[in-house]
């Protein structure tokens, strides 16, 4: 469940690595009859609820009317997403936002991102303590330690947006990685005092009476764009009309799943562990039905905010436009 994989220093280094020894058998074709660049895609997906939309276009053959196939390869994370697609063993990848922006900021490469897939929404990102902790308000959390999936993650800086509008100074040493399977027992046994929590590990820790003291997407955070699907500068630009196909056959499963959450439950024990009663009752983020620039550069100024990045980033300058209609 991990959506960026690891602590991203080590992801960078990996991918700096890679992009000076790999090639790909997926970046070298020709257009054709259809004029699509290539026919083939692999794609990076993680078995989370933001992949749903991939996996509904590949159940209802809306790659293939595009003239695609498109083959799924699940990753660890973000970060190796990152490594594979510089690597040039995959064409694009699900990564976080603030994940992508942060790699680009290190100078690993230059990325495009092609669809929006998931968003905040009330209940899908929270902050949760065990049943008897004393914590009761964001503002207990000073000097307490905090899991997080990953360092400088979404669930972090949402944390830290959090206790600020609450009066409360986060430090970096409150931050503890784990992963998010694995928050319950840390909550449970003390390793930790707080955790930043996504589902369906939200609904274990409550099934165990774990309390929620705030929910991280509110306030500054509301709304905030979480996922998305991207590739590097050099694949856009290689390859136009199969970018433009994977966003026709994309964008109409994303529609689906934003307008009947029906679609998401019975499509998530497809490729994630998630059952059919679990998810039937979780709380989902949001799809999104376009890349907007504007909120993306949200996220861009949170980070900036926050000290997460040293260069200036633009949002236009990473989204490759939708095609024409």
């Amino acid at each position: 469940m991990r959506l960026m994989g690891r602590t991203f220093a080590i992801g960078v280094a990996a991918v700096l690595a890679l992009t000076a020894c790999s090639n790909s058998e997926t970046t070298s074709s020709s257009p054709d009859d259809d004029g699509l660049e290539k026919t083939t895609l692999v794609v990076g997906t993680i078995p989370v609820p933001d992949s749903a939309p991939l996996q509904v276009a590949i159940d209802r053959g809306f790659f293939k009317e595009e003239g695609l196939e498109v083959k799924p390869e699940v990753v660890a994370g973000g970060a190796v997403g990152v490594q594979k697609l510089l690597g040039g063993s995959i064409d694009l990848t699900l990564g976080a936002y603030i994940g992508t922006f942060l790699a680009q900021d290190k100078g690993a490469g230059k990325f495009k991102y092609v669809a929006d897939s998931y968003g905040a929404a009330p209940g899908a990102f929270v902050i949760m303590v065990k049943k008897d902790s004393p914590i009761k308000t964001v503002a207990d959390l000073k000097g307490k330690k905090i899991a997080v999936n990953t360092f400088q993650s979404v669930m972090q800086l949402t944390a830290e947006v959090q206790m600020k509008v609450a009066g409360v100074t986060a430090t970096p040493d409150q931050f503890v990685e784990k992963p998010f399977p694995d928050m319950p027992a840390a909550l449970e046994n003390g390793q930790v005092d707080a955790a930043a929590m996504v589902e369906p590990f939200i609904t274990v820790e409550s099934k165990a009476g774990g309390r929620i003291i705030t929910d991280e997407m509110t306030g500054p955070t509301e709304d905030l764009p979480v996922a998305g699907w991207f590739t590097t500068e050099d694949t856009a630009n290689k390859y136009p009309k199969t970018m433009a196909a994977f966003q026709r056959a994309l964008g109409k499963a994303q529609e689906l799943v934003a307008n009947d959450r029906k679609i998401v439950e019975e499509t998530l024990p497809k490729y994630t562990k998630i059952d059919a009663a679990t998810a039937a009752v979780i709380s989902l983020g949001s799809y999104p039905t376009s890349l907007s620039e504007t909120r993306l550069q949200r996220v861009i100024d949170l980070m900036k905010e926050y000290g997460y990045l040293k260069t200036e980033l633009d949002a236009k300058s990473m989204i490759l436009p939708p095609p024409a209609s």
